[in-house]
């Protein structure tokens, strides 16, 4: 079965929602651009109220190394996620790492080789000029099929209850992460559209 992680979580009523709903996983943003960036006392104020077997998912871009070591030792995060241009040695922070490509082509895939031993999964969203991520955009999910010979792969950009079901049947990924596709206001999230999503993805 697909797991799911809700991406973008910035209070406990959200985070609380997704995990009730089946979420396996809850991301927090922890980069100052993004509309849904929370600080490190945050996050942790969330995840020491979360019931366990939750795995917690830092998301920074091209961070001080030393933030993400505070964010994993102060926050309780569990996997990070890199999704900025960072280097293969910046995975070794955390002993579970995600590394996130911003599809444009199918040649976008080729930086998952330097990276297909040291991570935990890929993540492939949409590639934007102007963002990094939460753009609600897709991609070709043709190039999400084919990055799989280089290690799990966690869909992403552009989902949303209407068309995960979809995305699952076509690519088969290790999981689907979502956050703008699921909300109904930059960070905070619509508790009908989770349980949807949720549901139609662990169903197809």
């Amino acid at each position: 079965m697909v797991r799911v992680k809700i991406c973008g979580i910035t209070n406990i009523d959200d985070a609380r929602a997704a995990i009730d709903f089946g979420a396996d996983a809850l991301g927090f943003v922890f980069f100052k651009g993004s509309p849904r960036c929370v600080t490190i006392e945050q996050a942790a104020s969330i995840v020491c109220r979360l019931p366990s077997f939750v795995t917690t998912v830092g998301v920074f871009v091209d961070e001080n190394p030393e933030i993400i070591r505070l964010a994993i030792a102060d926050a309780g995060i569990d996997v990070i996620q890199l999704h900025g241009e960072e280097r293969p040695e910046a995975c070794r922070f955390s002993r579970r790492s995600i590394k996130a490509i911003r599809v444009k082509s199918i040649d976008s895939l080729e930086p998952l080789k330097s990276f297909q031993d040291l991570v935990s999964a890929f993540l492939l969203d949409a590639y934007d000029p102007y963002a990094l991520g939460g753009t609600g955009q897709k991609f070709n999910w043709d190039i999400a099929v084919e990055a799989k010979q280089f290690g799990r792969i966690i869909l992403a950009g552009g989902l949303s209850p209407e068309n995960v079901q979809h995305a699952v049947q076509h690519v088969r990924p290790y999981g689907v992460d979502v956050s703008s596709g699921v909300e109904q206001g930059k960070g905070k999230k619509d508790h009908q559209k989770m349980k949807l999503f949720i549901e139609r993805a662990k169903a197809a």
